[in-house]
C-alpha cells in the first residue's frame, strides 16, 4: 500500500473544481484525492452520467451545466481531466468561462492541437 502524504499546515485552502467528461469517473476520484491531500477544497460534478450510462433530458443537462458553471465561479482554479487528450464541448465551454473570469486552468495531460476538434 502506498504512503499518502498530507500537507502539515494549510494557511488558506484553494477551491478547485474538476471538469471533464463524466466517463472518466476513476480519474475524477484520483485527482480529487490528490488535490484534497494538497489541502485544497475540491468540487466535483454532481454525478457521473456518462460513466453510469444515465440519459438526461435536455432540461436536466442544461440545469446541471449551469450548476457546474456556478461551481467554477466560486473556484480559484479548475482542473481539466483531459484523459487521452479528450476535451468535449461542455468542458470547452467551462474552460472558456474560467478564463473569462480570470480563474486558473490546469490540465491532467498536456494540450494537443487536435483537442479542439473533439466533441462531448
Amino acid at each position: 500500500m502506498r504512503e499518502l502524504k498530507v500537507h502539515e499546515y494549510i494557511l488558506m485552502p484553494f477551491i478547485v473544481t474538476l471538469c471533464g467528461s463524466t466517463k472518466f469517473k476513476e480519474e475524477f476520484e484520483g485527482i480529487s484525492l490528490m488535490e484534497s491531500l494538497k489541502g485544497n477544497i475540491v468540487i466535483l460534478p454532481s454525478f457521473y452520467s456518462h460513466a453510469h450510462n444515465l440519459e438526461l433530458t435536455k432540461e436536466e443537462d442544461l440545469f446541471l451545466n449551469d450548476l457546474h458553471m456556478r461551481k467554477i465561479s466560486i473556484s480559484d482554479s479548475i482542473f481539466v481531466i483531459n484523459k487521452d487528450g479528450y476535451i468535449g464541448a461542455s468542458t470547452k465551454s467551462q474552460i472558456k468561462y474560467a478564463y473569462s473570469k480570470g480563474i486558473t486552468v490546469r490540465y491532467l495531460e498536456p494540450l494537443k492541437k487536435e483537442e479542439g476538434e473533439k466533441n462531448d
